[in-house]
């Protein structure tokens, strides 16, 4: 036991910094976890490194997935090799046994791999370490010449539990339409067992090593990414070559990693993430996003406020272009007929300042719709007007339009005075704008599926706009300054009944629209 904790501790880059709030792991988990135990039976990296510094290192490879480094020790030179199991028991011709070593027969190998399956299929890590006595540092050490004839020591296992979120967000991606993949280095079964843990992976699906990938071509490769959910014991070339082979179909490729080795793939991918905390600076500097707390479910959450913003920024522009669609209809048909501008200059400015600019404000705020992790993820090209927002802006902009012109026709033939015909018609389009913000929140959900009260800022701007526009016909200095007129309180009924109208008959078609999507 000794002499796995050393070896382990020997043959780590990781090491433990103490802090004010307790210990830390500088560098890598895994190599941390080795550090730790050992720590925890009084071996300390620094105290062994200054008994016996290190003398020569082949530094970890993701192709041969191990790494070895030297040590003098009771005058005697040894190299300890850690690694992937399948490939350094496979190098090894002797195991460790009490005080002595022996031959490792067929039979025993056979046992360690079984062990070591039974381990990965458990969802546990599984690393293993060898060790060799030189008589010197081999001068110039290179792998083939040093991993080979080691006496095999054992195995160190653990476990890095994900988070109890991930499993909620990849079930959230899956409905989504985002394909969750694992793309790792560890042993098949360990990466299976956490795939299946996680809900990645399920009882027939595929998964694939890199020795089979690497005897597959790109027409191939490009027909296993289609169904293979876990790739394990991967290189980083196996890596690059998964990404392009997903994105040959036109896919938004987002790609997740920490090490230098990953950097490339990350960099050929749509997105490319890093881990902020075990991410190497290459990484970072290699990707699009990096996650701050190494969680995959922040990934998820990213994604539905995207698609809020993106949500948001086309009710905004569905608001606006619909109330100035609608303030050019009514001014263009009133002048057409020889009616004269409905609105004069002073209040076309105020309409697209304030009942314009607090709504559509408001708009860019509005929390995420019911079910918006349940849409299917929109095409890379795709433009803000794509669907049926252009045929929404056109004929809610044409109804704003007919009423505000409407109320502007009924004030001339009751004979109002043009100042109050303005009036009217000018308080009618600022109704019309302020109550169809709400329409504006949804293009299928009807307001009361949503709630009133779930976006406070709107409220908020609905009630500074039309305090304002209030103003603007109350207040005696600024009713000169805009040209407007006291209203009599049948006018005002009219006019605000004109106003609702947008509402109903926006809601009556979101009705219909859900009876015939049944």
């Amino acid at each position: 036991m000794h002499l796995m904790l050393m070896g382990g501790l020997l043959g780590s880059d990781a090491r433990l910094a103490e802090r004010e709030d307790g210990w830390q792991i500088i560098g890598d988990p895994t190599e941390g976890a080795l550090v730790v135990a050992a720590a925890k039976t009084g071996l300390r990296k620094a105290d062994l490194e200054q008994d016996h510094p290190r003398l020569a290192e082949i530094p970890f490879d993701s192709g041969r997935k191990m790494m070895t480094t030297f040590y003098e020790i009771d005058d005697t030179i040894y190299s300890y090799t850690k690694g992937a199991p399948d490939l350094l028991v496979a190098r090894c011709t002797k195991i460790a046994k009490g005080s002595g070593f022996e031959s490792l027969t067929p039979d025993v190998r056979e046992q360690l791999l079984d062990i070591n399956s039974k381990l990965a299929s458990s969802g546990e890590r599984v690393l293993a370490l060898a060790v060799r006595q030189w008589q010197r540092v081999p001068g110039n050490p290179q792998p083939e010449n040093v991993e080979t004839e080691m006496t095999f020591i054992g195995y160190f296992s653990m476990i890095d539990p994900a988070r109890p979120e991930v499993k909620d967000a990849v079930e959230t991606s899956r409905h989504a339409g985002i394909r969750t993949v694992m793309i790792t280095g560890d042993h098949r079964d360990t990466a299976v067992a956490i795939a299946s843990e996680l809900g990645i992976w399920q009882e027939g699906d595929h998964a694939l090593i890199g020795e089979q990938l690497q005897k597959m071509d790109e027409e191939e490769l490009k027909q296993a990414v289609t169904y293979t959910k876990v790739f394990a014991r991967v290189s980083p070339e196996d890596k690059l070559r998964i990404v392009k082979a997903l994105k040959s179909y036109d896919h938004v490729v987002a790609m997740t990693g920490d090490g230098v080795n990953d950097a490339p793939a990350l960099k050929r991918a749509d997105i490319g993430v890093a881990m902020g905390i075990t991410g190497t600076e290459v990484t970072k500097e290699a990707s699009d996003m990096v996650l701050m707390d190494d969680n995959y479910a922040t990934i998820v959450s990213a994604v539905q406020e995207g698609r809020t913003i993106y949500s948001n920024i086309r009710k905004s522009i569905h608001y606006l272009l619909s109330c100035n669609i609608g303030e050019i209809i009514t001014i263009f048909t009133a002048i057409l007929f020889g009616m004269g501008s409905p609105l004069t200059a002073i209040q076309i400015l105020w309409l697209n300042l304030v009942t314009d600019g607090l709504p559509a404000l408001a708009l860019g705020v509005d929390p995420p719709e019911n079910g918006v992790m349940d849409q299917r993820p929109r095409k890379a090209n795709e433009g803000v007007l794509s669907g049926s927002i252009g045929i929404n802006i056109l004929w809610q902009g044409t109804l704003i339009g007919l009423l505000a012109l409407g109320i502007y026709w009924l004030a001339l033939s009751w004979g109002r005075t043009l100042p109050e015909a303005h009036t009217m018609a000018f308080t009618t389009m600022a109704l019309l704008q302020l109550v169809h913000s709400f329409n504006a929140r949804s293009m299928n959900l009807s307001l009361f599926k949503i709630g009133l009260g779930t976006n406070r800022s709107l409220i908020y701007a609905f009630l500074a706009s039309a305090s304002l526009q209030a103003a603007v016909i109350f207040i005696p200095f600024l009713r000169g300054f805009f040209d407007t007129a006291l209203l009599r309180p049948s006018d005002w009924a009219v006019v605000i009944g004109f106003s609702l109208c947008i509402f109903v008959v926006v809601e009556i078609v979101k009705q219909v629209r859900a009876v015939l999507a049944r």
